[in-house]
Order: structure tokens, then sequence, then C-alpha cells
């Protein structure tokens, strides 16, 4: 079986579609006919995006606060942490608390990052960053 031919078929007709969408019968698709309703993607897959996001996210973190990559390893899974979940857009809104990291003032950044509406929106994972800045260590397995 030629699979570039049976790809090239399928893609045909089901189309390729970047963005979830509703089939013909209200299921969730994505892709090449996808159904994310019932079949949903593997860990492989999701893994896969994931990387694929993480890479996204570091281009964008160089582009936008190049200072980041000065930091140490416990600050820059901080700052990528918090840029995924944001969106870069959204953790550059952080705008003096990016002042205190960049400056080395890491217990007045982690206060900040409390005080944010962000950490009422995500709770534990505020508290946890935070204290990861603050400190500079990666928490302890739960």
């Amino acid at each position: 079986m030629n699979h570039d031919i049976l790809a090239n078929q399928l893609i045909y007709h089901e189309g390729l579609r970047l963005k979830p969408y509703k089939d013909t019968v209200g299921k969730l698709t994505i892709g090449i006919g996808r159904n994310l309703t019932n079949v949903g993607i593997s860990e492989v897959e999701a893994r896969f995006l994931l990387e694929n996001d993480v890479t996204n996210i570091i281009k964008q973190l160089d582009n936008s606060i190049p200072w980041w990559r000065d930091q140490s390893e416990v600050r820059q899974h901080v700052l990528l942490d918090m840029a995924f979940n944001l969106g870069i857009a959204g953790l550059l809104q952080f705008k003096n608390t990016l002042i205190m990291i960049q400056y080395g003032n890491y217990e007045l950044a982690a206060k900040g990052m409390l005080q944010s509406k962000w950490a009422t929106q995500v709770g534990k994972r505020a508290i946890r960053l935070s204290e990861m800045m603050k400190t500079n260590e990666f928490p302890m397995k739960e």
C-alpha cells in the first residue's frame, strides 16, 4: 500500500483543519478527520505537541526578554511555565515582576507573582512557581 497516495486521498476527502471544529455529526475533530470526541490523542501525540509548544515559547522568550537565558535553570523553568500558561503577551504584563527578576530581586518578584490576578486563577501553580522563583530550587516531588 502506498501511504503517500492514501494520505493524499484522505486529505482530499477529510480536508486538513489545523484548529478544532465540529464535524457533520457534531464530533469535535482536528487535523485530517481526527475525532477528538471519541478517539482523543495518545500520550505520544500529546508529548509531541508539548515539545513543539515549548520550542515555540522558548523562541518567543528569546525574542521578548532575551535576558531570561541569564537566569538559573530553575528560574528559566518558572518563566517558561508562566509563558506557557499565559502566552508571551500575558507574561509581558508582569512588568514589575520581570524587572525584579532581571535585576535579581527574586523575593519581590515572587511576591509580585502571588499578588496577581493570575495567582488567584491558577492557585497552587502560582504558589509553587513563586516559591521556585524565591528559593531557586526545584520543588520536591509530591
